[in-house]
């Protein structure tokens, strides 16, 4: 079960933590600073907006978006110790408005029927099994996964990012661990 949960951090995971200095010196435009938090956050901010979006085009939309929200703001930004959060935080909102103009324009159909696209991950392999072993959880489920397995949140911080109580956030990590511990025995 471990190794799985390693397999996620590896693959959509944050390679160095970010800290507080990279988004002030993004606040005065250093645009190297930006280019850096990028390079490090990407690969979770995409992962997470896929969870929400199960559709790589909209993920894609919402990567670009979230990381010109981070610009923009940057310097409105408030300390708390937890940037990544704050990014998540971001895209999260960004996806959920994505998901409401969609059902608005009638052009959302069946999202849930549709296959999530991680072909920008780079072994085919652990591609295939994260793909598998993520169908069988709710989307909350992976959203919870993703956000503390790769975001690095704690279960108090994703039950407000995604408002739901922390007992519920806590039962359903629990319940998607049970799941893909379960799947990976068969």
């Amino acid at each position: 079960m471990l190794n799985i949960l390693l397999t996620i951090q590896s693959e959509y995971g944050i390679r160095r933590p970010i800290d507080d200095s990279l988004i002030e010196k993004i606040s005065l435009g250093d645009m190297d600073a930006f280019r850096e938090l990028y390079e490090i956050a990407s690969k979770s901010v995409y992962g997470f907006a896929l969870s929400i979006l199960k559709n790589s085009h909209d993920a894609e939309d919402v990567l670009q978006e979230t990381f010109l929200k981070v610009y923009q703001n940057s310097s409105d930004y408030v300390s708390y110790g937890k940037p990544m959060a704050w990014i998540l935080r971001i895209t999260r909102n960004l996806a959920v408005t994505k998901l409401r103009e969609k059902n608005k324009n009638a052009e959302y159909n069946e999202a849930a029927g549709e296959k999530i696209d991680l072909s920008s991950l780079h072994d085919a392999e652990k591609r295939l099994l994260i793909e598998n072993l993520f169908t069988i959880l709710s989307d909350e489920e992976k959203q919870i996964l993703v956000l503390h397995a790769v975001g690095g949140m704690k279960h108090r911080e994703i039950a407000n990012l995604m408002e739901l109580s922390m007992n519920t956030v806590i039962s359903k990590y629990h319940r998607a661990i049970k799941k893909l511990k379960s799947a990976m025995e068969e």
